[in-house]
């Protein structure tokens, strides 16, 4: 008995050792061929100008807008968006299921107490041998259980590894809903200053188009011109008149939707500037390097994906090998309850069991299959999503550069129609002219000063539109030196950290899964 006991520690030792092995791929990154360079982009001069432009993903970007207002209005978003908080509460619902599959490494203690009576027949199956009567009996148990699965291949250790990767996953999908929030607060914002812009240029157009109408009537009753004169001076009033009734629905409605990403009721947008005073976008260095993508949620949360699918291989390959399991049980149990703690009580056992499946009708080998396909699968998604976000930049890029250009051709047009105004007026006003020619300059210059206004914004909502396409300057989780030293395994992705712009408090995100 004694030499029995002694070899149990080396047997434990034993299966501890067992313990470090792992069935199952480890996860690599997939090599993906990624340009040095976007297209049309020069690479960088020297080391600090490199330095610059991979800070430009890095940064809050809002608030090189210097408008107090959008960064006030991103930090309300960032607290109250309930898209947000959603994304936030799927953090913490990931973690409670990586905290679920981590239990089945431990051994699962049980305490356990019964208590009751027996009165057995003597005809039944169950009856007391002869001469111990058949009155009845007390009954007290009271025992500890113990059951404990060891992982000889990994497969629990796998199914931490993929829970793992989905609190990742889930945290960089709360990274793309800020991302997105972020974004589309500060293009309604931009939206909002712009049609503000257009409804100032056509509210001073009608005080225009009023003295014109005034001015015509007055030489029409003093039969000087035609009554067409008024006519058409009175028809193009109204004609703006529409388009600022139009402009003031547009404008509730981009209230409305603002409130909306607020996460507040329909209302009002306090503005602190004039319609005028729009924001300006920043210059943009050049020669962005393609590695900027790495910051992108997106693209983060779809490698965190291949690496939950690459865990759940080796999880499913786990089953196809035995399954050792250690049970045992200590207690008290005795027919009298005034007896229950004397030693005499004691009860107690202790089992190992082994299980290999031999024949499944290949559900087992099906699975190891179906999680096979899941990670390619993955494979091809992560793909696919740096694939999109080279063209999203790619397509930000040229939008901002022409739209940029567009800006300026629109500014010099604006320019040359107000000259044309003046002089068809002077000539109008000289007698040479009939009012045809004013009617047509002033329409001219009214949409020229619309398109001017409206090419602004564009230019403005391109620069937002890359610094999406680039995902940065979006808040990441720190953690400090501990955390990062037990948790952040050598196999692991490390894209750059951007800065962490104003956020409402965020779960802190585990590191990365495990693959060795």
């Amino acid at each position: 008995m004694a030499r029995r006991f002694a070899a149990a520690p080396c047997l434990f030792c034993c299966c501890l050792s067992m313990l470090g092995c792992k069935v199952g791929p480890d996860y690599e990154r997939p090599p993906v061929v990624t340009p040095a360079n976007f297209r049309g982009m020069a690479p960088p001069a020297d080391k600090d100008s490199e330095k610059a432009q991979e800070s430009i993903a890095n940064i809050p970007w809002w608030e090189q807008f210097q408008d107090e207002q959008l960064r006030q209005l991103i930090q309300v978003a960032l607290e109250q968006n309930r898209d947000l908080k959603i994304a936030t509460e799927r953090i913490e619902e990931a973690r409670a299921t990586f905290g679920i599959s981590k239990a089945d490494l431990y051994p699962h203690l049980d305490l356990k107490a019964t208590g009751g009576g027996i009165n057995t027949s003597d005809g039944s199956l169950t009856h007391l041998p002869e001469g111990q009567g058949s009155d009845a009996k007390g009954l007290a148990h009271i025992g500890l259980g113990f059951s404990w699965e060891i992982d000889f291949f990994g497969r629990v250790r796998r199914a931490s590894e993929a829970a793992r990767a989905a609190i990742l996953a889930s945290d960089e999908g709360r990274r793309a809903v800020a991302v997105a929030l972020v974004s589309d607060v500060a293009i309604a914002y931009v939206d909002l200053r712009g049609l503000d812009r257009r409804l100032a240029i056509t509210v001073n157009t009608l005080k225009s188009r009023q003295e014109h109408v005034d001015y015509a009537r007055l030489r029409f009753e003093g039969h000087v011109t035609h009554e067409v004169d008024l006519r058409q001076s009175e028809a193009e009033f109204h004609r703006v008149q529409a388009l600022a009734y139009n402009l003031e629905k547009l404008i509730a409605q981009k209230e409305n939707e603002l409130s909306f990403l607020l996460g507040r009721s329909p209302g009002d947008i306090l503005r602190n500037r004039t319609a005028e005073d729009q924001p300006i976008p920043p210059e943009v260095p050049v020669g962005l390097p393609a590695a900027l993508l790495e910051s992108r949620p997106d693209l983060r949360k779809a490698e965190m994906d291949l690496m939950a699918s690459t865990a759940r291989i080796g999880e499913a390959k786990a089953a196809l090998y035995p399954s050792i399991k250690l049970t045992g049980n200590y207690g008290l149990a005795s027919t009298d309850l005034s007896e229950l703690l004397s030693p005499a009580s004691q009860t107690w056992n202790i089992f190992a069991s082994i299980l290999q499946p031999i024949f499944a009708g290949g559900a087992l080998r099906g699975k190891v299959d179906v999680r096979q396909s899941q990670q390619r699968q993955a494979v091809y998604a992560y793909e696919r999503t740096l694939l999109q976000a080279l063209r999203e930049v790619e397509d930000s890029l040229i939008t901002l550069r022409k739209a940029g250009q567009q800006k300026d051709e629109q500014h010099l047009r604006t320019t040359a129609e107000l000259q044309v105004v003046e002089l068809a007026e002077l000539r109008y006003r000289g007698g040479v002219s009939d009012y045809l020619p004013v009617l047509d300059a002033q329409r001219s210059l009214f949409n020229a000063e619309i398109d001017e206004a409206t090419t602004a914004s564009e230019h403005t909502r391109s620069l937002i539109q890359l610094y999406k396409a680039l995902g940065g300057g979006w808040p990441v989780p720190k953690k400090n030196d501990k955390e990062e030293k037990k948790e952040t395994p050598a196999a692991a992705p490390s894209p750059p950290t951007p800065v962490s712009p104003p956020s409402p408090a965020s779960p802190a995100s585990p590191a990365s899964a495990t693959s060795g």
